[in-house]
C-alpha cells in the first residue's frame, strides 16, 4: 500500500478530486470568510507537512511553532530592516529556520522519543522568552504591527482571493517537493530509520544524519509558512507562536495521518474550519472540537487518512 496516496490508485484519484472540489469552495461562495478560511488552511497543511516530515524519521518535534516564528520575524526584518523582496526574504526565511534546526540538531538528536519531545519543548519555551526580552527585535509583548503585505514583483496581494491563490501555489510547492523526496532514496533512508533506527544504522545509514536532515528541512519548511503567515496576517508576536501553536500542528498530523503524505492535508482541511464553523455554538465550541478529536484517535488511530480503507475492508466482508 502506497503511502503517498490514500490506498492506492481509484482511492487516491477520488481523494485528489475532493481536494480540488474543496479548494474550490472560496471562488464558489465569493465570501471573504471562506477565502480567509482557505489561507489559514493551506498555512496549517504547509507547517503540518514540515512536522510530518520530521516524524517521517521517528521523531516528534515540539518546537514546531517556534520554527515558524523563526521564518515569520526573519522575514519581517528582512523585508522591513534590509529592504528586501518578500520573494527573496520567503525562501531566505525558511533557509534560516531550517540551518537554526540544523546546528541544534546534532546535539538534540541524539535524544529519542519522550526526551526529544520534552527538550523541544523546552525550545519553544525559550524561543518565547527570548524574543520577550528582545524588544527591539520582536516589538516584545506588543509585537511588531503593520508589517507589509505579500509583494510579487511589484504586486502587492491585498484581495484575499489573491492571497488564497499565492498559498495555495506555495502549498502545491511544498507538497510536490515531498512528494519528490517520499518517492527517492532520501525518501527510503528516511521510511528505514523511523522504522527501526538501529538496523538502518547497522546497515549503513547514517541513522543520526538523516534525523538531522529531515528536521532541518521540516523546520525549514515550517520557517517558509511563517514568513507567507507573518505578511498574511500583518501582525506577530511571541505569544503568537508559543506551545500552543505547536500542540496544535501535532494535533492535525495525527488527526490526518503521521506516516501518510497526505496526511497533513487532510488534518487541516478537517480541523481547521472547525472552530470557526462552530462560533454559533460558542459555549460548546471547544466541547465538540474535543469530542471531534477523541472520536477520531479512538476509531481511527491512523488518522483520517485510513477511513476509505477501512470502508473497502468492511464492503470485503459483506
Amino acid at each position: 500500500m502506497s503511502r503517498d496516496i490514500p490506498n492506492g490508485g481509484a482511492t487516491g484519484a477520488v481523494f485528489g478530486l475532493a481536494v480540488v472540489l474543496v479548494a474550490l469552495v472560496p471562488w464558489l461562495t465569493g465570501s471573504a470568510f471562506h477565502f480567509h478560511v482557505g489561507i489559514m488552511v493551506c498555512l496549517a497543511a504547509m507547517a503540518t507537512a514540515g512536522l510530518a516530515t520530521i516524524a517521517w524519521v521517528g521523531q516528534l518535534s515540539l518546537a514546531h511553532g517556534a520554527f515558524v516564528g523563526i521564518g515569520a520575524y526573519a522575514s519581517v526584518i528582512m523585508v522591513t530592516k534590509l529592504g528586501l523582496p518578500f520573494v527573496l526574504a520567503m525562501p531566505a526565511a525558511a533557509a534560516v529556520a531550517g540551518a537554526i534546526a540544523f546546528a541544534i540538531g546534532t546535539p538534540l538528536l541524539r535524544l529519542r522519543g519522550v526526551y526529544f519531545v520534552l527538550i523541544t519543548f523546552a525550545l519553544n519555551e525559550l524561543f518565547r522568552l527570548v524574543m520577550l526580552e528582545f524588544p527591539s527585535v520582536s516589538g516584545g509583548s506588543s509585537g511588531i504591527a503593520g508589517i507589509p503585505k505579500i509583494s510579487l514583483f511589484g504586486l502587492r496581494l491585498t484581495a484575499q482571493s489573491d492571497v488564497y491563490v499565492f498559498t495555495l501555489a506555495m502549498l502545491a510547492v511544498v507538497f510536490a517537493l515531498l512528494f519528490v523526496i517520499r518517492r527517492g532514496p532520501l525518501g527510503r533512508r528516511f521510511a528505514a530509520v523511523e522504522e527501526n533506527h538501529d538496523l538502518a544504522e547497522s546497515s549503513g545509514i547514517p541513522a543520526a544524519r538523516t534525523q538531522n536532515l529531515a528536521f532541518a528541512l521540516g523546520s525549514g519548511i515550517a520557517g517558509f509558512t511563517g514568513a507567507i503567515m507573518a505578511h498574511y496576517i500583518g501582525f506577530i508576536s511571541p505569544e503568537t507562536f508559543a506551545f500552543q501553536l505547536s500542540v496544535s500542528y501535532v494535533i492535525l498530523l495525527v488527526a490526518g495521518g503521521r506516516l501518510i503524505l497526505a496526511g497533513p492535508l487532510v488534518g487541516a482541511i478537517i480541523l481547521t474550519p472547525l472552530p470557526e464553523f462552530l462560533r454559533g455554538a460558542q459555549e460548546y465550541q471547544h466541547i465538540i472540537y474535543g469530542v471531534v478529536l477523541i472520536l477520531i484517535l479512538r476509531f481511527l488511530p491512523g488518522g483520517l487518512t485510513s477511513l476509505p480503507g477501512r470502508i473497502l475492508r468492511m464492503g470485503g466482508r459483506t
